[in-house]
């Protein structure tokens, strides 16, 4: 797969997605600052990779504070699937939500990744993969109740369309 600039990335998840730039451009120097993603060379715009541009949005999707962001991002991507332990799972099992959105993320071409919607929450850490026949794949901090209130409180969440995301990937990466 070839890299992208990070303001091809920030340019298609703000026509395809919605997310606003100004956002984009805050969250990603953070990433930055934290080493999540690259930051350029004198006279070079950083390059991205699909890993790079997946922890881009979950950024922005947490909707965290900006000064959180990168520790959101390591939160999200490090979530497992209904909170289980995956220690010791099989090799190729996806054991984070990050491995699940990855892998998901490399099947952009798939029509049946444009029927799936992701939601992150950001009441709590969690990321909901539904699915088009009504399932919905939960990844959680270990030990938590999947499909349960996780605190009081209202609960606030993005969702995003897989065709949008599955548009966003083509568009930087076919």
């Amino acid at each position: 797969m070839k890299t992208v600039t990070l303001a091809d990335a920030i340019a298609a998840l703000e026509r395809r997605i919605g997310f606003r730039r100004g956002r984009l451009v805050a969250v990603s120097q953070r990433l930055q600052q934290a080493s999540l993603i690259p930051t350029g060379a004198p006279r070079t715009a950083p390059q991205l990779n699909l890993a790079d541009v997946v922890a881009l949005v979950v950024a922005y999707a947490a909707d965290a504070p900006l000064h959180l962001s990168a520790r959101s991002v390591e939160t999200y991507i490090g979530l497992t699937p209904d909170g289980a332990d995956v220690t010791g799972a099989p090799a190729g099992y996806c054991k984070t939500a990050g491995d699940e959105l990855l892998a998901i993320a490399e099947m952009y071409d798939d029509a049946d990744l444009r029927r799936l919607r992701f939601e992150f929450v950001s009441s709590w850490p969690e990321v909901a993969i539904h699915f088009d026949g009504g399932g919905i794949h939960r990844f959680l901090k270990l030990g938590a109740l999947p499909g349960h209130w996780q605190y009081s409180g209202h609960r606030k969440s993005i969702v995003i369309n897989g065709a949008a995301m599955a548009d966003v990937i083509k568009d930087l990466f076919a």
